[in-house]
């Protein structure tokens, strides 16, 4: 069941592995406002709704500029974190997943108890897929990967369903999802940066 995964700690694992990958490789392009290079920055988050982890994956990998009067902080993607949003980027996929398919006796409150979230946090994310994620620049990118079927009144069960189909398997499914999830948000955080796609090997938006 997909509700079981947030509690799977192999998978947060898995994860943090994608991000550090994802972190190294942007490392070594260096500063795409600069030039210059990359030097490793993690800070410390203390996200919720999951397992108890080693403090190790849960760091945010960042890159900072080392050349002197740039200094320019990097985010690479991420697939552990969903921007600043305080739980793990997983748990709220699989709450906004299962809230849509509503199973048998998968109630609010019990979606609430089980992924230890308040009912304001959770009404939030209700309201942020279904009025401003379909909008956003982060879904237009992830969009083109996908066909018809996925539904923007269904964000972002639909994705998740698609990947795990054709993954045929839950938790490879919920890796791709998150992986491309993070690429989107990466790059709508640095839309103001110009020539950044380009400069950092983005292939439509990725």
């Amino acid at each position: 069941m997909l509700a079981e995964l947030h509690q799977k700690s192999s998978l947060y694992f898995l994860l943090n592995q994608i991000d550090t990958d994802l972190s190294e490789a942007y490392r070594i392009q260096r500063c795409p406002d600069c030039g210059g290079p990359l030097h490793r920055s993690y800070y410390e988050r203390k996200p919720r709704g999951g397992p108890e982890l080693p403090q190790e994956l849960c760091e945010r990998k960042s890159l900072c500029c080392g050349r002197q009067g740039c200094r320019h902080r990097l985010l690479p993607p991420s697939c552990l974190f969903m921007g600043r949003r305080v739980y793990w980027g997983l748990a709220i996929l699989l709450v906004m997943t299962i809230r849509q398919n509503r199973p048998e006796g998968c109630y609010t409150k019990r979606l609430v108890d089980q992924f230890g979230i308040t009912r304001k946090t959770f009404f939030r994310w209700v309201k942020y897929y279904r009025d401003i994620f379909p909008e956003s620049i982060c879904w237009r990118y992830m969009r083109s990967y996908f066909r018809a079927t996925v539904s923007n009144a269904r964000l972002p069960g639909d994705v998740l369903e698609a990947f795990i189909s054709h993954a045929g398997d839950a938790a490879k499914g919920v890796l791709k999802c998150l992986k491309l999830y993070g690429n989107g948000l990466f790059f709508q955080a640095n839309q103001g940066r110009k020539g950044f796609a380009q400069k950092m090997g983005l292939r439509n938006g990725f």
